[in-house]
């Protein structure tokens, strides 16, 4: 499936039947946040949905667990296993994770339904499931050693619960939690409410943050890293191998965060729009306490909800706004060249090795696009192509596509800009009726 077809149709998975089993009520109604109002008749084409008209969540580049019901039950299998992922083209790893990826599929069930969810481990050690956030039975809350026995290699195990609250929550290994998270064992977890909280939104989209060390050249992460990360990634890809979010102007969008990075919290900034906050993996915020922002930091260990309606169409950077986590194996190790004069270096150096340049004096920009020989395996600060020139970010980069016709538009495709709408070079005239000297 191309991504086109994927963002108009993820998340059909979970099912219309498996969404809308009965369970327990509740009536708090949360009032209009801080936002302008979503334009009046758009809604988004009819599709899967939850309790009272809510969308289903998308997953960009990922899928949705399927769901069968047995009893009034819903019944999930997860299997835990190495798999080959791809970050983005060029870079591959070993990782471990769930049912051939990673993260592993989100999990959409409802307020009040009962799930049960069987557990294959085929890793090469011990391993069990938190479920993060999630308010249920002791002995189903996943710790190794404290509320189960650690399920052996090639065995089965179930989990079994009611899902109590509705929120944006996530999942994880809670058995050798340093390799095993490292490697790519998590996933997201969202439970609809029965009764729909605060104004309806027309798309719900979830992304997962992760950080990894890969060395050049390597095909396994470093599960043993504690700071230094290099691959960064939004549910398990780095710019420019993330799916676009595509969405139409004057819709309101809800996008749900989760943190699982093994060290560093991420400071996750949208252009062109601000939004509120409307929930944690701790409860739903109240309306009184929201207000408006462009950036929304989400804490390892932790999940954010973000709400907004765009009213500028066009493509909107979407990034993490720690710079090296944009960045994508960059090589940290190397000494400040930036002011340096090395033309007599480089004449010298060329002498036993032609072709020879310093790198890094007049700044790092474009060398990306240089297409420079690199070690097999590696994409050190790759980026990707954009309309007007290469996009010199990796990482934890995506686009927010805003369009009139969002259905119809591709999402492999660039925003036409309005005449005059785009900067350009100063016109002399100008500069000269405007007295300014350059």
């Amino acid at each position: 499936m191309d991504r086109r077809s994927f963002m108009r149709w993820g998340g059909v998975a979970a099912g219309a039947a498996a969404l809308t089993h009965a369970g327990p009520a509740d009536a708090q109604q949360t009032p209009e946040p801080v936002l302008p109002p979503a334009r009046a008749g758009r809604r988004a084409p009819a599709r899967v949905v939850a309790p009272g008209g809510q969308p289903a969540v998308v997953t960009p580049n990922g899928t949705t667990l399927p769901w069968t019901v047995r009893d009034g039950v819903k019944v999930g299998h997860l299997v835990a296993e190495e798999i080959d992922h791809e970050f983005a083209p060029g870079l591959r790893a070993r990782a471990w994770g769930y049912n051939g990826g990673t993260p592993g599929p989100t999990i959409e069930a409802v307020e009040g339904d009962r799930v049960r969810i069987y557990v294959t481990n085929r890793l090469p050690e011990p391993t069990t499931v938190h479920w993060h956030g999630l308010i249920l039975p002791n002995g189903m809350d996943g710790v190794s050693g404290l509320n189960q026995a650690p399920i052996p290699r090639g065995e089965t195990w179930v989990y079994e619960f009611d899902l109590r609250d509705p929120g944006t929550f996530m999942y994880h290994s809670h058995y050798d939690e340093m390799t095993q998270i490292a490697l790519g064992m998590m996933g997201m977890f969202i439970v609809h409410p029965r009764r729909p909280r605060g104004p309806r939104v027309d798309r719900d989209f979830v992304l997962s943050t992760h950080e990894w060390r890969m060395e050049v050249g390597a095909r396994r992460p470093d599960p043993n890293a504690m700071g230094d990360f290099n691959v960064l990634t939004f549910n398990g890809k780095s710019f420019p191998a993330t799916a676009p979010l595509v969405v139409g102007v004057g819709e309101r969008v809800r996008i749900r965060l989760g943190n699982l990075s093994p060290m560093d919290h991420h400071p996750i900034h949208i252009h062109g729009l601000n939004f509120v906050m409307t929930a944690t993996d701790g409860g739903y915020v109240p309306a009184s306490a929201q207000f408006p922002e462009t950036t929304v930091l989400v804490p390892v260990g932790g999940t954010r909800v973000i709400e907004m309606v765009p009213t500028e169409p066009g493509d909107w950077a979407m990034h993490c706004h720690m710079t090296h986590h944009i960045m994508t194996q960059m090589g940290h190790g190397a000494p400040n060249m930036v002011g340096a004069d090395t033309r007599r270096l480089d004449r010298r150096m060329r002498r036993v090795a032609p072709g020879y340049m310093s790198m890094g004096a007049n700044g790092m920009g474009g060398m990306g696009e240089m297409r420079m020989p690199i070690p097999p395996n590696s994409l050190p600060m790759r980026g990707g192509p954009g309309p007007f020139s290469y996009i010199d970010m990796g990482g934890m980069f995506t686009v927010l596509k805003v369009r009139e016709n969002p259905d119809d538009a591709d999402a492999d495709g660039w925003f036409t800009h309005p005449d005059d709408t785009v900067v350009g070079p100063a016109d002399p005239a100008r500069l000269a009726a405007d007295q300014i000297e350059v």
